[in-house]
């Protein structure tokens, strides 16, 4: 494997936050202590952010507690020690070995089992996700099924709705319409036309390329090329 995950639990956060709070009391009793600095000083060698602040995990959209992402990670780069802290959705572009062609994985379990890791590459090609971040409280009713889908969801849990499709050259989607912020996701390598209802049409051209989509939008996703291509249509759920 190109990409290795090397976990620290919440050891680190709650260090952390023993730190702080030894090191605000010692301003007012210079008197105290200062093991817990000792102890903070033990991960002075490695920066630890949180997952936002991490600077591989670029920004590329924001409404509300919904982040989407565009991660990068060169060959040969390891990101910083970064704290998850809120439930994420992956769909993965490239691994380090070549072309991933957009499988989708959710981990809600950050949402109430924080984790702290860095990410590496060992290449020897570009690792990159887009990812989907919900920092809310996650939706426990089905009330917000979207309108116009053909199959059921890969993925559905509190925080997201996640459909995987392969279309074939020509083929589109009925025109669907969800009731959540909703992206779609180029997995693979193509041309894909993302067309409202009124006849407005985005163009996407390459994997990893996207559409953001807003409450209620009707839309429909088309397969421009002459080769299958993978799109994703991933739900942040609120």
């Amino acid at each position: 494997m190109s990409v290795f995950f090397i976990n620290r639990k919440t050891l680190a956060i709650k260090i952390r936050i023993l730190f702080l709070a030894a090191a605000s009391i010692s301003i007012l009793s210079p008197s105290m202590p200062m093991q817990a600095v000792a102890e903070e000083n033990n991960f002075a060698d490695e920066k630890v952010v949180h997952l936002l602040e991490e600077p591989r995990h670029r920004t590329v959209h924001q409404e509300g507690d919904l982040y989407l992402l565009d991660v990068q990670v060169n060959p040969g780069d390891t990101s910083f020690q970064h704290v998850h802290d809120q439930a994420i959705l992956l769909t993965t572009i490239h691994t380090g070995s070549g072309p991933a062609y957009g499988p989708v994985r959710s981990i809600p379990e950050y949402a109430y089992e924080p984790l702290t890791h860095s990410v590496s590459n060992a290449g020897p090609g570009l690792l990159r996700i887009i990812a989907l971040v919900n920092g809310g409280q996650g939706v426990t009713d089905k009330s917000d099924s979207p309108k116009g889908m053909r199959s059921d969801p890969n993925i559905e849990n509190p925080w997201f709705r996640s459909y995987r499709l392969e279309l074939a050259p020509g083929e589109q989607t009925d025109l669907q319409s969800h009731d959540n912020h909703t992206v779609v996701v180029q997995g693979s390598d193509g041309v894909v036309h993302v067309t409202r209802e009124d006849g407005l049409t985005r163009e996407l051209d390459s994997a990893g390329e996207w559409e953001w989509r807003q409450p209620g939008s009707t839309f429909m996703v088309k397969n421009m090329g002459n080769l299958p291509v993978i799109v994703a249509i991933n739900e942040g759920r609120e």
